[in-house]
């Protein structure tokens, strides 16, 4: 009896350690870096894949060794249910393990657009169409059905997406971004409007942001503009006419072709500021921050005029009366003369 009993023993220790041998060699290819990976890869795992059917894939693909090694760690350590569809990166030096934990986190491929300040909401919506990772919902879509498909039908869009750069995975809707950008927007203006200065002639966090769109628009260096909005916030304190070219390229439409011309400045549209008092009924672009911050706290100043350098540098000359605005003028004129660059205004 006692030969039997010592063979099962040492059957029952050679087990043991064979099992524990096998444990350590599965916790040790869980953490090694997969050999297959000598460059990034990406992979995508479809909504309502299995465990099993991921397992397979990468196995298929060359980039999983073990694939039963893999299984029976995600089982164990609760990752099997709790995988999430999307596009994956994997990167050299990516263990089996952390693959796992990838996807369980759901740390998918992320991409990323941008949108510059100044632009259109029109040219927003196009950036982001063009990008090859989104999916377009808003296709042919007239201004006003866009916004209406965004819930925010009672909104002109221009001046409701905020000017930055947004992350996303692939498959991400056109419609998507745009409210990611106009929460943002939200956010920003509010912020800005809870900042303001005092005994502002701008009455509505709407009338700032009218107001920060053409700041925006009408200079290239950012130390000038709060200058810039002290030019304007003079004029409407005052009741004068904004005067400012932007608004009236605005309401050119399609029609601009890039040279303002004198007729122009006579075109009777809602956003022609040489014609009509205050601000136009819309923002004109989509502004920034640092143009939101300018046109509720715009620099103290006495200037009423600004003219660009001619210089070619996104520059103005400020002056305070139609004497030293006519000469800065002159100065204007004689630099685009002297080939000192072109009117940025």
């Amino acid at each position: 009896m006692r030969r039997p009993l010592g063979m099962a023993a040492l059957f029952g220790v050679l087990l043991a350690a064979a099992w524990f041998g096998w444990r350590q060699y599965e916790e040790a290819w869980l953490q090694r870096p997969m050999p297959a990976l000598a460059t990034a890869e990406t992979f995508e795992i479809d909504a309502g894949a299995s465990l099993q059917s991921v397992a397979q894939a990468l196995e298929r693909r060359g980039l999983l060794e073990h694939r039963g090694i893999w299984v029976r760690h995600a089982k164990r350590t609760g990752g099997a249910t709790r995988i999430q569809a999307g596009e994956y990166e994997f990167r050299p030096g990516t263990t089996p393990a952390a693959l796992l934990q990838q996807f369980v986190a759901g740390d998918v491929r992320i991409y990323t657009v941008t949108i510059p300040e100044g632009w259109t909401a029109r040219q927003a919506l196009a950036a982001i169409q063009a990008h090859p990772e989104i999916d377009v919902e808003l296709a042919g879509l007239t201004e006003r059905e866009w916004m209406q498909r965004l819930g925010l039908a009672d909104l002109h869009p221009e001046g409701q997406f905020f000017p930055d750069s947004y992350r996303f995975p692939r498959g991400a809707t056109d419609r998507a971004l745009l409210l990611l950008a106009h929460a943002r927007l939200q956010r920003e203006l509010d912020a800005a409007w809870q900042e303001r200065a005092s005994n502002l002639p701008i009455k509505t966090a709407y009338e700032a942001l009218i107001l920060a769109s053409i700041v925006e628009k009408e200079t290239a260096a950012p130390d000038e503009r709060p200058l810039i909005a002290g030019v304007f916030t003079n004029r409407l304190r005052l009741g004068m006419r904004l005067q400012t070219d932007p608004t009236v390229i605005y309401g050119l439409g399609e029609s601009f072709d890039g040279n303002l011309r004198r007729r122009d400045l006579f075109a009777d549209t809602p956003y022609n500021s040489y014609l009509r008092a205050g601000l136009p009924p819309t923002p004109i672009a989509l502004p920034g921050r640092a143009a939101l911050e300018a046109a509720v706290r715009p620099a103290a100043t006495d200037a009423l005029y600004f003219v660009a350098t001619g210089r070619g540098d996104g520059r103005h000359y400020f002056a305070e009366t139609l004497v030293a605005h006519n000469a800065n003028v002159s100065r204007h004129l004689a630099n685009l003369r002297g080939g000192g660059g072109v009117q940025v205004r």
